[in-house]
């Protein structure tokens, strides 16, 4: 883990990818929701990932009573990992898909979790309600990452802690066109932009990823990075970030082209993503053929 610095810029990405929208991050969950578990998390989102990027979260509390949102807690894998440390009554889970829910609320290890569906650009929470926020594989999908963040620091206490776990940015050129076209995968320096323009503090960047990998990054990781930040005890309890109305909304009136191109875009948007559910295979095999040890 290291304290924030940042990176030179890469090549800058032209708009957002075809499926960082609400609507359309709607719909593709709808269906990955049904194997999000079995695919997803054995090549991108591992039990090792996940407990070493919580590890960050200052989550640990002799009372398990820090009260904990997770954003974007899908069907619950990261949420699990929180309440190894937090007593399920403390913690929230907040998501925009209740197809992505409805798996989290299953789940034994669940039983006691609130679950509030919702935006997470307009949490509807009140300002300083929770001591602790994370939101693991999310941000990928915000048409306005900076919103979701400032809103991280709105719904914190004074010294409350935000963690950040996400994408990196592809630096191989061939797979930075497909995950640029398929969503949000930010590079280390924005992350940190955000964070910092929110109005948080103490930032510290760890990098993650699959142990299968032997640190191959070029490529762009779906969860390759934990950002934690801090609230400041004496701050002010809004973000001072001044921004105007949001973008979107999964409930906004579409117009007729809007109508017309939904599918395609949403189609090409799936097929994009379909690269990155080959690619692990390929690199866990290049990396055991090639690679004799992990890269430090």
């Amino acid at each position: 883990m290291t304290a924030a610095t940042g990176k030179p810029d890469e090549p800058e990405r032209r708009g957002r990818g075809l499926i960082q929208h609400k609507r359309e991050a709607f719909w593709f969950y709808r269906f990955l929701s049904i194997v999000y578990d079995t695919i997803v998390n054995p090549f991108h989102w591992t039990k090792e990932m996940r407990d070493r990027s919580l590890t960050q979260a200052m989550l640990e509390c002799p009372g398990r009573d820090l009260k904990t949102v997770d954003v974007g807690g899908g069907t619950g894998f990261c949420t699990e990992g929180v309440a190894q440390y937090i007593d399920t009554k403390n913690i929230t889970l907040l998501d925009q898909s209740p197809h992505q829910m409805a798996k989290a609320k299953a789940k034994e290890s669940l039983k006691g979790v609130t679950f509030v569906e919702g935006d997470a650009e307009n949490l509807p929470f009140q300002s300083g309600e929770f001591d602790r926020y994370t939101s693991a594989g999310s941000i990928e999908y915000w048409p306005e990452p900076q919103r979701g963040i400032k809103e991280a620091y709105r719904v914190l206490k004074p010294g409350g802690v935000a963690t950040m776990i996400g994408p990196v940015r592809a630096t191989n050129w061939f797979s930075r066109f497909w995950c640029d076209l398929w969503m949000l995968f930010p590079m280390e320096s924005e992350y940190i932009k955000w964070f910092t323009a929110a109005g948080f503090t103490n930032l510290e960047v760890s990098y993650i990823g699959p142990s299968a990998y032997k640190g191959v990054r070029q490529h762009g990781l779906i969860m390759g990075l934990t950002v934690t930040g801090t609230k400041p005890a004496q701050g002010p309890l809004e973000s001072p970030l001044q921004m105007g109305e949001m973008l979107e909304s999964r409930q906004r009136e579409l117009s007729l082209i809007d109508r017309l191109l939904f599918l395609p875009k949403w189609f090409i948007g799936v097929l994009a993503g379909g690269y990155y559910f080959v690619l692990p295979f390929l690199i866990i095999l290049y990396a055991a053929l090639f690679i004799r040890r992990k890269e430090a």
